[in-house]
């Protein structure tokens, strides 16, 4: 529980500096946040989505994704045992390009891709719950669950974290159900594998894995959350590349199996239409339990998991405004701390003004024309992720030999170089597949230039006196 102090654990990493942020996480309990984060991401939203694209094959889909998406995570992680400190990719490309409108906008690709993961996760919660409550409006049910998180992490990183944990062990209970029930189907012999080869989607097999591994993606994406709080971790430079990797490796064999079981279990078309594919899997009867009560149970158990990674959202986006501000990227006003829990409160305030918006603004398209919000603001998330991954490759191997210490993580060169090419394929398939999402990502950015406006004309006025000078002061004027 936060104390109201200032003082910080002492951290011997180099590259380390004094932190307002308090020092207290551990290996364990970021191994929890990383595996929590990434198996609530997309798994229980958007399966149902990759299975349409795909077919019954579409677990290669979920495969190819967790591996692109892993090693990505290995640049993450040499690069934060270099530089532990918040705002992850934005203080990577800074360090490597020395380039201030480039950090900008990797800083506001990331905002904005946390932004619309967070609208599409809300969206995906109020699905599950109006399975077991269908009182209120969808819209008022978002907005709740995104102003109930932004209070849990008012009141402490620490706080937030533990919950996180302890949200994981009921998030991986479900998915262990799921793939119980996949065991009971496949012991009675019911089980028809050929389906686990199938391509119902038109065209060529492998343009229907590029664009299941496009929405599949976004379940893995949630890793890079853990970078931005590295200056809370205790000793980041062994316990990060460790739980990062750990947890992500984790998550994938989770989601390969689920994605199984889900393709053995259900008509393909079924979970297709689902807003909630995975609660088809416990609707079909399968195991003796009464569908009534499994349904309900396994609901409940989905919006935990929904609400697990969307509190991890809503952690990253007040600690990367923070960050930023500390940098002079965004307006300094972003670097204030509560004085006693500690928290960026004016980064949560605006993180959820910007995701209620989103929610408004979706709900409004919803009923003029139909537009899936969910899949919508999946793949906005995707574009700006795959921007910045490849960015984030880059300036991993931009970077090699500068700021290395005896402690330092290395990854692979050769698997790094495979990993900037998947996701610049990656990255060329969703735009071209769906070019009116890039509508919402120039609204998005033309937020971020806004901020970026103000800081320029009024940030000295802005800035706090007491707030250490950032790593672009020097190149300010250039």
């Amino acid at each position: 529980m936060s104390d109201g102090t200032t003082t910080t654990d002492h951290d011997p990493t180099p590259g380390a500096r004094d932190s307002e942020l308090k020092r207290s996480i551990t290996g364990r309990l970021l191994y929890f946040y990383v595996l929590g984060d990434v198996l609530g991401s997309g798994i229980y939203v958007l399966i149902g989505l990759v299975a349409g694209a795909v077919g019954g094959a579409f677990w290669i889909a979920f495969a190819v994704g967790v591996t692109i998406a892993t090693i990505t995570g290995l640049a993450y992680a040499e690069l934060v045992t270099k530089y532990p400190q918040a705002a992850g990719a934005s203080l990577y490309v800074n360090k490597a390009f020395r380039n201030r409108p480039l950090t900008f906008l990797i800083t506001i690709s990331f905002l904005s891709a946390s932004f619309a993961a967070t609208g599409s996760l809300a969206t995906g919660f109020s699905s599950y719950f109006a399975e077991v409550w269908d009182l209120p409006p969808a819209l008022l049910v978002t907005i709740v669950f995104i102003l109930v998180l932004s209070i849990v992490n008012y009141i402490g990183i620490t706080e937030s974290v533990v919950v996180n944990m302890l949200m994981t062990f009921v998030e991986v209970a479900g998915l262990v159900i799921v793939m119980g029930i996949g065991l009971w189907y496949v012991v009675q012999g019911n089980a028809d594998f050929s389906v686990l080869t199938d391509f119902e989607a038109e065209g060529s097999p492998i343009f229907a894995i590029i664009a299941g591994v496009a929405l599949a993606f976004f379940a893995m994406t949630g890793f890079e959350n853990a970078a931005n709080v590295a200056e809370e971790t205790i000793n980041p430079s062994k316990t990060f590349p460790r739980a990062l990797v750990g947890g992500m490796l984790t998550a994938g064999v989770i989601y390969v199996l689920v994605a199984m079981t889900a393709a053995l279990t259900v008509d393909i078309p079924v979970l297709a239409d689902s807003d909630a594919a995975l609660l088809e899997v416990v609707k079909e009867g399968i195991i003796p339990v009464p569908v009534g009560v499994m349904t309900i149970l396994f609901a409940c158990i989905a919006m935990v998991a929904i609400t697990n990674t969307t509190l991890v959202a809503v952690v990253t986006q007040s600690r990367i405004l923070y960050g930023m501000a500390r940098e002079d990227v965004v307006p300094g006003v972003f670097a204030k701390v509560h004085p006693q829990r500690r928290s960026p409160w004016v980064g949560l305030v605006f993180s959820f003004l910007v995701v209620a918006a989103l929610l408004v603004v979706g709900d409004i398209l919803v009923r003029t024309s139909g537009t899936d919000v969910v899949a919508r603001l999946a793949t906005v998330t995707v574009v700006f992720l795959l921007f910045i991954y490849a960015l984030v490759i880059i300036s991993a191997l931009k970077l090699r030999g500068q700021d290395e210490h005896e402690d330092s993580f290395h990854a692979n060169t050769p698997l790094l170089y495979v990993g900037l090419l998947g996701n610049a394929v990656l990255l060329v398939y969703v735009v071209i597949d769906d070019p009116t999402s890039l509508i919402w990502v120039a609204g998005l950015l033309a937020l971020g230039v806004a901020l970026f406006l103000v800081e320029y004309f009024f940030g000295r006025r802005d800035r706090p006196s007491s707030r250490p000078r950032g790593e672009l002061d020097d190149i300010k004027g250039a």
